[in-house]
């Protein structure tokens, strides 16, 4: 919220001596918990913005923008008919996150990274309002909101695609590469104090004895070595890793059983007196050192739950959750909640990502969401060289731009 709230203030101090924008923080729109999904929200934007506006831009919290760049990007674009623009990616080969879509030729479609910035033109934001009113929102998930939107606003073909706009970027606003950019990225995460210390975070692994030798050691050799205090979580205790076996037998999906068992060990005397607990797969990277500054925006007195988020059912009053993939952060506080709360998983193999979404959505607890974080694999080289990312998964499906 402060890093939207400087990013507005920029915006406006950069408008003055002409036409204001107007800034909008969608957190701050409504109490609707999906509104962040941002499908929901276009009749909202385009009953209020629909006949005084000509373009709606979509930014996120780490996006630099130079205003009036941006807006002689926009006026070379005819802001009568329906655009669609940004900084396309697309898929390398069909991935389980976006439905397999476009099997047979998957980097066909293109879809907006959102950290460049994205824009509606106004003819659009109004066509596509009357059809969310007009057409309930089918999908029950909202995984990869980027290419979702997309899908939505190309409608098999009846909508517009992706057009490319060079100007928005995401290289670093002093690279030599920027001179051209209307908006950049912020080449470092937010630090807004202090990194926390490593004394401060305990980390759980989840594996499983068929991982022990082929997942395991990657982590032992890239950054298990920058973790004061971590403990691999196991169905068989292997005392040459060593792994703690906690009585759950594994299971092929879900893992809900052995969530809940390492939240209850977090808070036992069997562990140090950490502030923070990180819960990762075997086969997710971590930069711990990266974790320690994006922690340091957060206070660890309060119920805090961050990492990448997913939604179910947002359109039909859901929750959103934080995917386990990319890694889940929670603050001692949240875990004492939610274990006070009463949650618990309905079976071992329930997901438990989404467990633990539903009982922070019932507790009206905040799910945050961090780019930082990242369930598919990324081969993006650009992104690599410029984002500072904190996780991301070793195995299944890829991204390109």
């Amino acid at each position: 919220v402060r890093q939207a709230e400087r990013r507005r203030e920029d915006l406006l101090k950069q408008a003055r001596g002409f036409t204001e924008p107007v800034v909008l923080l969608l957190h701050s729109l409504s109490e609707n918990e999906g509104d962040w999904s941002i499908l929901p929200l276009l009749p909202y934007l385009s009953h209020s913005f629909g006949k005084n506006s000509s373009w709606i831009v979509f930014l996120e919290e780490e996006t630099n923008v130079k205003l009036i760049a941006l807006i002689k990007v926009l006026a070379k674009v005819d802001k009568n008919k329906e655009w669609f623009l940004g900084k396309p990616l697309f898929d390398e080969e069909s991935t389980i996150i976006h439905h397999y879509a476009f099997a047979e030729n998957p980097s066909i479609f293109k879809y907006p990274d959102f950290a460049a910035s994205w824009a509606l033109s106004i003819p659009l934001v109004v066509r596509l309002a009357k059809k969310v009113k007009e057409e309930p929102l089918k999908s029950d998930f909202t995984i990869d909101l980027k290419h979702e939107v997309a899908l939505y606003i190309w409608d098999n073909g009846k909508g517009p695609h992706l057009t490319a706009v060079p100007e928005l970027c995401t290289v670093p606003e002093d690279s030599p590469q920027a001179s051209h950019c209307a908006t950049t990225v912020s080449k470092k995460p937010p630090l807004c104090g202090d990194p926390v210390n490593k004394e401060d975070i305990f980390v759980a692994v989840k594996t499983c004895k068929k991982f022990h030798s082929e997942r395991v050691p990657v982590i032992k050799k890239t950054w298990e070595k920058d973790a004061l205090f971590l403990e691999y979580y196991s169905d068989h205790a292997d005392p040459s890793i060593p792994t703690i076996n906690l009585g759950v037998p594994n299971t092929e999906r879900g893992h809900c059983g052995k969530t809940f068992a390492i939240l209850q060990r977090f808070l036992s005397s069997a562990v140090p007196d950490t502030k923070w607990l990180l819960i990762v797969d075997d086969d997710t990277l971590i930069s711990i050192p990266r974790l320690q500054v994006l922690l340091s925006c957060y206070d660890s007195s309060e119920p805090v739950s961050l990492g990448e988020r997913y939604g179910y059912g947002l359109s039909q009053g859901g929750y959103s959750y934080i995917t386990g993939g990319g890694g889940m952060v929670f603050s001692r506080k949240a875990v004492v909640r939610l274990l006070k709360s009463g949650c618990k998983c309905y079976s071992n193999d329930a997901p438990d990502d989404m467990v633990l979404g539903m009982c922070l959505n019932a507790l009206g607890l905040p799910v945050t969401h961090s780019p930082l974080f990242h369930q598919v694999v990324i081969i993006l080289s650009q992104y690599i060289l410029f984002q500072p990312v904190v996780s991301y998964k070793a195995t299944g499906d890829k991204q390109s731009a």
